[in-house]
């Protein structure tokens, strides 16, 4: 019997607030935790594949890749069959058809947004594309100021209001990106 393997991918059609690098700190921590984790980069940028790169000298987990959209199912399938209990899929900042394949394979499909009012604008037509397809989804606000201020605190309401809130937000802090550059998890 293959066992359960769950799927989670990062989208929103806005570039910038952390979607990369979520998912390799989600990753991480997911393999930390016991999991056997493959990550899957379908960013034609590759932020998230080159990261796996920096990885490899330090950690052979999570295994890290790239793929297209025509070749997504068969990719998921394929890890289910090789034994992986969670893949994490990263997307491109832009509504692409990587996008629409990725949600359709997902169990659930995260959604990055940085507290401002652009961001929550931004994540509109991904939502539209969430619901029309039926998926599972939920905000991550995340790249928050760490001082005590509102801002965070509007946007999660603005966003609860489109969906679903994950909790905590993430704090905006330089370990995050000094994680990215040495092909680290943040938790590392």
């Amino acid at each position: 019997m293959i066992p359960a393997m769950k799927t989670i991918a990062f989208i929103t059609a806005k570039g910038g607030p952390g979607k990369s690098t979520l998912a390799a700190s989600v990753a991480v921590a997911a393999s930390q935790a016991g999991e056997t984790v493959y990550v899957i980069d379908m960013d034609p940028q590759e932020s998230l594949y080159k990261w796996g790169q920096r990885r490899k000298p330090h950690a052979e987990e999570p295994a890290v890749d790239k793929t297209t959209a025509d070749k997504l199912q068969a990719a998921v399938a394929s890890l289910k069959k090789a034994g992986y209990s969670l893949v994490i899929i990263d997307t491109a900042g832009v509504d692409m058809a990587a996008n629409s394949a990725a949600m359709a394979v997902a169990d659930l499909c995260l959604v990055p947004s940085r507290p401002s009012q652009l961001d929550i604008e931004a994540a509109k037509p991904t939502v539209s594309s969430l619901l029309r397809l039926k998926r599972k989804f939920a905000f991550v606000l995340n790249q928050c100021p760490t001082a005590r201020l509102s801002r965070p605190t509007d946007a999660a309401r603005a966003l609860a209001l489109m969906g679903g809130l994950a909790l905590p937000f993430i704090g905006q802090r330089v370990d995050h990106m000094d994680a990215m550059a040495t092909g680290q998890g943040v938790t590392e």
